[in-house]
C-alpha cells in the first residue's frame, strides 16, 4: 500500500514506488497478492490511509485473504497501531521490510550487528503498542500497573542492549580505521562500488576480480563489503571495494547501523556509480543515489558513472562507442559523457575503457586522509 500526497512531492509516482515495495516483498518471501496505491493531499497521521481505502482494504480480506499489510513508507507507532486494530492482521512499514531482508542477507559479523542495532532502533519507540492488549483489560490492580511495569523494564533491556551493540560497532570502526590508515601509508587507493540495489556491482566486482561474490537477481543479494586488488595497465594496483546497494526511501536507521560499512566510501578516492541501463526508472535510480551520496557529504567526491547490461541494449562491444548512444544514455543519467563508461559486466565489454578511465583519474586524485580515530 502507498500513499502520493501532494503536500509531500518526491519525484517518484506511487505506483513506481508500490512497485519496487512488491520486489521487496518478494525479496523478503512474501506472496505478494494486491496493491493499493491512494492519492491525498496529506497522509492520514492516524492510519496513513483515508477511511475509504482502508474499508476496502478490509473487504479485499475477504475476497483475496492475506495474513500481512505491507506499507511504502514508515508508519508512526500510532498508525501502526491503528491500522492493526481495524485490519486484524500483522502491519509491516518499508522500514521493517528492508530490515527484515538485511536480517537474512547479512552473513558477517559485522553484518549483523549493523542489522541487530537498526531493528532495536526501530523497535524501542514502538514498544507501547506491544502492550496495547493491557490496556483494554481496564484499569486497577494486576492491569495497567504491571502493563506499564513491564514495558519500562522492556525499554532499558533496549537500551542496554542497543549500547552494547553500538560499542562492539565502534571497536568494529577503529580497527577498520587502524586499517584504513596503514593502508593509506603505503598509498595504496581505494575504488569503491557504488549504486542502487541490484545494478549488478557484484557482477562488476566479479568480472574484474574473479572475487566469486554470490550473485542473484534480488534486491540487497549484497549486504557485507568484499575489497579486492586490481591491477591497471600501467602496473599500479588499488583495492576495488563493494558496498551495500542503496534505495529509494533507505531509513535512516539503516544508514546509522551502517555507518562502519559505509565508512568505506569516505576514504575512497574514487566512486564507480554502477546504474542498471536497462531499467525503466534508473534515471530515478541514479537520483535517489546522488541524494544519499550528498547526505554522507560524498556528492563532490571522484566518480564514474557506469552503465552496466550494456548487452541488452547493443548487439556488440563496438557498439558502445556510437556518439548517438552516448548523448542519449548521458542525458538518462544526469551526468557529463566524459564521466560516463558503458560496460557489460557479463560479458566483459568496457572493461579496457573502464580501467584506463580509473588509471587517469587516480594518477591525479588525493587521497582522503584517514586518521586511526576519526574516520
Amino acid at each position: 500500500m502507498g500513499v502520493e500526497a501532494r503536500d509531500n512531492p518526491g519525484g517518484w509516482s506511487a505506483e513506481t514506488s508500490v512497485d519496487e515495495l512488491g520486489h521487496l516483498a518478494v525479496a523478503a518471501g512474501a506472496r505478494v497478492v494486491g496493491r493499493i496505491v491512494q492519492r491525498l493531499p496529506r497522509v492520514s497521521p492516524t492510519h496513513y490511509l483515508g477511511q475509504g481505502k482502508l474499508g476496502l482494504l478490509i473487504s479485499l480480506r475477504d475476497a483475496s485473504p492475506y495474513t500481512v499489510a505491507i506499507f511504502d513508507d514508515e508508519l508512526t507507532p500510532r498508525q501502526q497501531r491503528n491500522i492493526e486494530e481495524v485490519l486484524g492482521v500483522k502491519v509491516v512499514d518499508r522500514t521493517a521490510l528492508i530490515l527484515d531482508i538485511f536480517a537474512r542477507r547479512a552473513r558477517t559479523r559485522e553484518g549483523q550487528l549493523q542489522v541487530e542495532l537498526a531493528q532495536y532502533r526501530y523497535l524501542l519507540p514502538r514498544l507501547a503498542g506491544q502492550w496495547s492488549h493491557l490496556e483494554r483489560l481496564g484499569g486497577g490492580i494486576g492491569t495497567r500497573g504491571p502493563g506499564e511495569s513491564q514495558l519500562e523494564t522492556d525499554r532499558r533491556l533496549i537500551k542496554e542492549r542497543i549500547r552494547r551493540l553500538e560499542q562492539r560497532l565502534e571497536d568494529v570502526r577503529r580497527h577498520r580505521a587502524l586499517y584504513q590508515w596503514r593502508r593509506q601509508k603505503t598509498a595504496i587507493p581505494v575504488v569503491a562500488l557504488v549504486g542502487y540495489t541490484n545494478a549488478g556491482k557484484s557482477t562488476v566486482l566479479n568480472s574484474l576480480t574473479g572475487a566469486g561474490v554470490p550473485v542473484t537477481h534480488t534486491l540487497f543479494s549484497t549486504l557485507d563489503p568484499v575489497t579486492r586488488r586490481l591491477w591497471l595497465p600501467d602496473g599500479r594496483y588499488f583495492l576495488l571495494s563493494d558496498t551495500v546497494g542503496f534505495i529509494h526511501k533507505l531509513p535512516p536507521t539503516v544508514v546509522a547501523a551502517f555507518r562502519a560499512t559505509l565508512e568505506e566510501l569516505q576514504n575512497a578516492a574514487l566512486l564507480l556509480h554502477v546504474v542498471d541501463i536497462t531499467h525503466p526508472e534508473a534515471s530515478k535510480h541514479c537520483e535517489a543515489v546522488d541524494k544519499i551520496l550528498s547526505e554522507l557529504g560524498l556528492a563532490k567526491r571522484p566518480r564514474l558513472t557506469v552503465l552496466n547490461k550494456m548487452d541488452l541494449v547493443v548487439d556488440s562491444e563496438d557498439d558502445l562507442m556510437n556518439l548517438d548512444l552516448r548523448s542519449r544514455l548521458g542525458e538518462l543519467a544526469g551526468v557529463r559523457p566524459d564521466d560516463i563508461v558503458f560496460i557489460s559486466a557479463a560479458r566483459g565489454w568496457g572493461f579496457t575503457g573502464l580501467l584506463q578511465k580509473i588509471a587517469a583519474i587516480l594518477a591525479t586524485a588525493v587521497t582522503p586522509t584517514a586518521k586511526s580515530g576519526d574516520v
